[in-house]
């Protein structure tokens, strides 16, 4: 099966810029050369007032310095997941080259996705509440914390006036926002700033998690997160993610920017929490369904990036998913789970692997799976080292907490109409 002829007339969605905070590294080029050598940057917790948490491995960005990337007057509106958002969308638009200004009032909107928001603006805030007094709680309070803070500062401080949203899915919903992407852009819009970041290592929102019995709680950092082995124990928590100019197929081509990647095919279904072998079913109808609305056959998937939660009875449901919808083409198709170096940033975790897919895409590489050695399931994981490869269709998988199953196909950027 060949893919399907687009009509002439359809609104096609094409990547044209990222920009990547992650532990591994701050730009999609120091990302991805961490990314393709299998850095791994897990390591202890050293956030302020986290120290006596059983949380005791996560992924930590270093070396970001939100006051030379933000203006001044934003960062004291806002958290550290809006701080790396605002910066990575920067990092994406100089990429796309776009300029906001030209675009027009309303060519331009933003969509972003969190799970946990601004938890420690929030609990600064808090702490002034109780310790001092309402007086001493700044009006920021009620907007800082809000997971759709990111897509508003963006917004904002871009002039951006056209469609805006926030994907309030569970950790699936780092991919579900490509979707509303993609349709605002079918529906009109030029041009769409999209992604996720997330920064759930303050105190408060570490406690938040400790309820959840997929975290790892391991003290080790190169055997915290070890999904589709013998030895998985959950995984471990980051911080970080992506942003991305997504634009109309033609507009981007008629301003002369190549195409990185192409938005081929999304779907999304829920199959509850706390029961993962349900999610075997749920996530194989998200893969068909991706597959179908890219017009792909299985056989044409090139690698998979997996969602690899670190849970026996996930890690488990997720291989055989890909076996129910590729076949016997599961068994031979390249596998890769980078997040196993960088943590699992919940919403931001998706981001950073359609980055990575990009970036394979374009350099023809499966980067390694982290720390992890011997694999169970039946997987082709690739690890150790990157596995060079002709790649022109890569399948993105995530799976939230809370039930939520989503799977987009990306296509080289050379598969954008001429």
């Amino acid at each position: 099966m060949t893919t399907k002829p687009s009509r002439p007339d359809e609104r096609r969605t094409v990547i044209t810029g990222m920009g990547v905070i992650a532990p591994t590294g701050i730009g999609a080029d120091a990302y991805w050369k961490a990314t393709k050598e299998g850095v791994s940057a897990l390591g202890p917790v050293t956030r302020e007032g986290c120290g006596d948490l059983p949380l005791a491995v996560a992924g930590e960005v270093h070396g970001f310095d939100p006051a030379a990337l933000v203006e001044e007057r934003f960062l004291v509106q806002t958290d550290r997941f809006s701080h790396f958002a605002m910066a990575a969308a920067d990092m994406a638009l100089r990429d796309a080259a776009l300029d906001a200004a030209g675009a027009g009032e309303f060519a331009v909107g933003v969509v972003t996705a969190a799970g946990s928001g601004g938890g420690e603006f929030g609990q600064r805030e808090l702490q002034q509440l109780w310790g001092r007094g309402p007086k001493f709680v700044g009006p920021y309070q009620s907007i800082a914390w809000f997971y759709a803070a990111s897509t508003g500062q963006i917004s904002i401080r871009g002039g951006f006036k056209g469609p805006c949203g926030v994907v309030a899915g569970d950790e699936a919903g780092g991919l579900d926002a490509f979707a509303h992407a993609a349709r605002s852009i079918r529906g009109g819009t030029d041009a769409m700033v999209v992604g996720a970041t997330e920064a759930p290592l303050a105190p408060y929102s570490i406690v938040c998690q400790l309820g959840y019995p997929e975290l790892s709680t391991v003290r080790e950092p190169q055997q915290a997160y070890l999904p589709f082995t013998d030895r998985a124990c959950g995984f471990v928590p980051a911080e970080g993610g992506a942003m991305f100019v997504a634009e109309e197929e033609t507009a981007a081509r008629e301003r002369g920017v190549t195409a990185r990647a192409v938005i081929a095919g999304h779907a999304a279904t829920f199959t509850g929490s706390a029961d993962w072998a349900a999610s075997r079913e749920g996530l194989a109808h998200a893969i068909r369904g991706a597959l179908d609305e890219a017009g792909l056959a299985p056989e044409e998937v090139d690698v998979v990036f997996a969602d690899a939660l670190g849970v026996p009875a996930a890690d488990r449901a997720e291989a055989l998913a890909l076996a129910d919808v590729l076949g016997p083409h599961a068994a031979r198709v390249p596998v890769t789970a980078p997040k196993t170096g960088t943590g699992r940033a919940y919403c931001g975790a998706s981001a950073l692997d359609i980055a990575c897919a990009v970036l394979a895409m374009e350099h023809g590489v499966v980067p390694p799976t982290p720390n992890v050695t011997d694999v169970s399931g039946g997987l082709d994981l690739v690890t150790g080292h990157a596995r060079q490869a002709d790649l022109r269709t890569a399948l993105v998988l995530s799976r939230g907490l809370l039930g939520s199953n989503s799977a987009l196909v990306l296509r080289h950027g050379a598969d954008a109409r001429p």
